[in-house]
């Protein structure tokens, strides 16, 4: 494992950044402010609250890129230039259908604003605080996108679960965990701001899909042998709140919920 040299920058800068040196990067003149269009919140997956009623067709209106999740908590969403992919359970990949449903997911159009070579192997902790170093402020969104070849990547993706539909946490305990290595592939997901805990998952959610469009999951984990990752700055979001009545009546106070996402987004359950 390497510690990149973080590069201080300013973000309206043609700056180069790289991971260990400089070199090759650069950060755009004038950044697109993009908007977020996020269905549901995380604190209604904690609850239990696995339906909702929009379709991906309405979904893809409003952004080429993001992440998410079908009705039932039947597998993960990861779109990106503009193709929506269903990461199954057993790690498999399909084209999403337009009349499926999600109960939670974000997309936005995406538009690089900053761009970080990779030209060393470096692990997940050390190119996100790469990224948490390139960025202007922790308080805004930014969707990340990173494409290149891994040495590794830790995957785990929700089965389809039944009714009465248990909590998130109690759905992403009996997840089966992937380890896909030598991989070439696309990593895509959000920054978000520690203040919107219970919103959306603060800090990282990043989801997984390989270059032959076979494999792929929600990331626990990662290194990368080398390439690219853009990031792009998003400072509004729309929230399309559901009406359901399980939503309307479902109370969502619950004390750690913080804890309860920490330990379904991204705590190992192997072994």
């Amino acid at each position: 494992m390497t510690s990149p040299e973080r590069s201080h920058t300013c973000w309206d800068l043609a700056v180069a950044v790289a991971v260990h040196h400089a070199g090759g990067g650069k950060l755009a003149r004038q950044p697109v402010n993009h908007e977020i269009f996020q269905v549901s919140t995380m604190s209604a997956l904690v609850e239990g609250i696995l339906d909702g009623d929009t379709t991906y067709d309405e979904v893809m209106r409003h952004g080429d890129f993001g992440v998410g999740t079908f009705n039932a908590l039947d597998g993960e969403m990861a779109a990106f230039d503009g193709d929506f992919f269903h990461l199954f359970g057993d790690g498999s990949v399909a084209p999403v259908s337009p009349d499926e449903l999600t109960p939670f997911c974000a997309v936005t159009f995406f538009s690089g604003d900053a761009e970080i070579d990779i030209t060393e192997s470096t692990s997940r902790d050390d190119l996100l605080a790469l990224v948490d170093g390139t960025v202007p402020s922790e308080n805004l969104f930014y969707a990340i996108r990173i494409d290149g070849m891994f040495s590794h990547v830790t995957t785990r993706t929700v089965v389809r679960q039944s009714k009465p539909y248990p909590s998130l946490l109690r759905a992403s305990g009996n997840q089966v965990e992937n380890r896909l290595d030598q991989v070439s592939g696309t990593m895509v997901g959000f920054r978000s701001p520690q203040y919107v805990q219970g919103m959306t998952v603060p800090g990282y959610h990043l989801h997984f899909v390989d270059s032959e469009r076979r494999r792929g999951g929600h990331v626990l984990d990662f290194a990368i042998e080398s390439g690219v990752a853009l990031i792009d700055r998003d400072v509004d979001i729309h929230l399309e709140l559901p009406t359901s009545e399980q939503f309307l009546r479902t109370p969502m106070n619950a004390d750690d919920v913080e804890q309860q996402i920490e330990a379904a987004e991204n705590v190992s359950h192997s072994g």
